[in-house]
């Protein structure tokens, strides 16, 4: 309950900073200052320390596991603050509101997280979703930028179409918004067929197959330090909102919808890797590399067990912390093609070193904690004993994604070129290396995140 009042609040307040404040940088500092507090809010409601005591009447439960992703979400809020805030500049002349908007994001990711009410996930999805149709055409220089909010809004208009009529159809079979409705009721077809339109309004949210249409174009089109927040904290988001739903709601139905999400997680995987290779630029290959991982995330909700709950919050951090270093390097250049990285190694050493671990981290290779995400994530499924099939087919998928990350690094260390300028300050390139480390650490120490489900 912290988190969530303090995000509604600095939200506010960040719609007021550019009329109180005239330097960007002070309005900056604000962001930062006011994420900080956010994060502390979050942590002492971990210790049991509530601000904020509201009956919230079973509508909204902030449990250990809604707790510990949101510090999750903060931290990489507060990291994505720091490398991207001053690129926001470039965007367009509303720079209070954009931190306000990112703010109202977290407010509606805070109630995702944590709801026990149908309705409250409705609230919650529509809170994240609304705010970004803006975000993603702020740029209204670009036509891009333009089109893809267009589609975004119109898209997403339509999947939030689809979880209503889900929402409605479960409540005419239970009579109740509560997310433990379905285990008190009789199954009937407009159970079933209310969770059918739920799971493919969730599918579109966190673009996984055949659902995935929207996000290359939007992601491409959208500017690039926006997307950087969408492709990671927005997604991890939905999908714990996606788990939640899945495991409290439909729990008791897994045999019924468990092949279905096996099946979505397969196509997923398999468009999104396929496709990434083929790309020509960096910022397209990694939307759909947004989609393989998110094919990843998926067997997350097929498995539903210890090692998928603990394995989506390991992933949400490695995903999170190395897209966001990686779209930071990627701002700083002007051409987003292969060829915009060549002999970037020779020009900027450190910078590329640390966009190296980032991609090894998003490859999955050890000693990185991209690789214990996907390992935990293939521990979760292969302990349900179903659908063995998936697993086999998860690694060879991963293998192919080895491909196109390794591109960005062979482009960077063994191709010649002029290499780009740019500019890039101290604090910028130690935060990148901090963020590398903490990567190596959490795939050498994985337990500095799973202990705290625990403690």
């Amino acid at each position: 309950m912290n988190a969530l009042l303090l995000t509604a609040v600095f939200g506010v307040i960040m719609m007021l900073s550019s009329f109180l404040l005239t330097s960007k940088t002070a309005i900056r500092g604000l962001a930062v200052s006011g994420m900080v507090i956010v994060l502390a809010a979050n942590v002492l409601e971990m210790m049991g320390i509530v601000f904020f005591k509201i009956d919230t009447k079973d509508m909204i439960a902030f449990d250990r596991f809604s707790l510990l992703f949101n510090s999750i979400v903060f931290i990489s809020t507060l990291v994505y603050f720091l490398l991207s805030a001053r690129d926001m500049e470039k965007v367009g002349i509303n720079y209070g509101e954009y931190f306000a908007l990112i703010f109202f994001v977290l407010c509606g990711v805070t109630l995702s997280s944590s709801f026990h009410s149908l309705l409250i996930l409705f609230l919650g999805i529509e809170i994240i979703s609304i705010p970004l149709y803006i975000l993603t055409g702020s740029d209204k220089r670009n036509l891009k930028s333009n089109e893809a909010s267009l589609k975004y809004f119109l898209l997403g208009a339509f999947s939030t179409g689809l979880m209503l009529m889900g929402i409605a159809l479960i409540y005419g079979a239970t009579g109740t918004f509560s997310t433990n409705g379905i285990t008190t009721s009789p199954t009937s077809a407009l159970v079933i067929a209310g969770m059918l339109l739920l799971m493919f309004s969730m599918a579109f949210k966190v673009s996984a197959a055949p659902f995935h249409f929207w996000t290359p174009d939007v992601y491409d089109g959208a500017p690039t330090v926006f997307t950087s927040f969408m492709a990671t904290i927005v997604k991890v988001a939905a999908f714990i909102a996606f788990m939640r739903l899945f495991n409290d709601e439909f729990g008791s139905l897994q045999s019924r919808w468990q092949l279905l999400i096996a099946l979505i997680t397969a196509i997923t995987l398999f468009i999104g890797n396929i496709t990434a290779v083929f790309q020509q630029s960096v910022k397209r290959m990694l939307a759909y590399s947004s989609i393989s991982q998110a094919g990843f995330m998926m067997m997350a909700i097929f498995a539903m067990n210890a090692d998928a709950r603990e394995g989506l919050l390991l992933y949400s951090a490695a995903y999170c912390l190395a897209t966001i270093g990686i779209f930071a390097v990627l701002m700083k250049l002007k051409d987003y093609s292969f060829d915009g990285f060549n002999a970037f190694a020779k020009q900027q050493p450190l910078l590329a070193a640390t966009t190296t671990i980032f991609l090894l981290s998003l490859a999955g290779i050890p000693l990185t904690a991209g690789f214990l995400s996907k390992f935990w994530m293939i521990k979760a499924v292969a302990g349900t004993g179903k659908y063995l099939w998936l697993v086999i087919f998860a690694v060879l998928m991963a293998v192919v994604s080895v491909y196109y990350y390794f591109r960005v690094i062979q482009a960077m260390y063994f191709k010649e070129g002029d290499g780009q300028t740019i500019e890039a300050s101290l604090p910028f390139k130690w935060t990148l290396v901090l963020l590398a480390g903490i990567i190596v650490l959490l795939g050498v120490f994985p337990n500095w995140i799973i202990y705290w489900l625990y403690f």
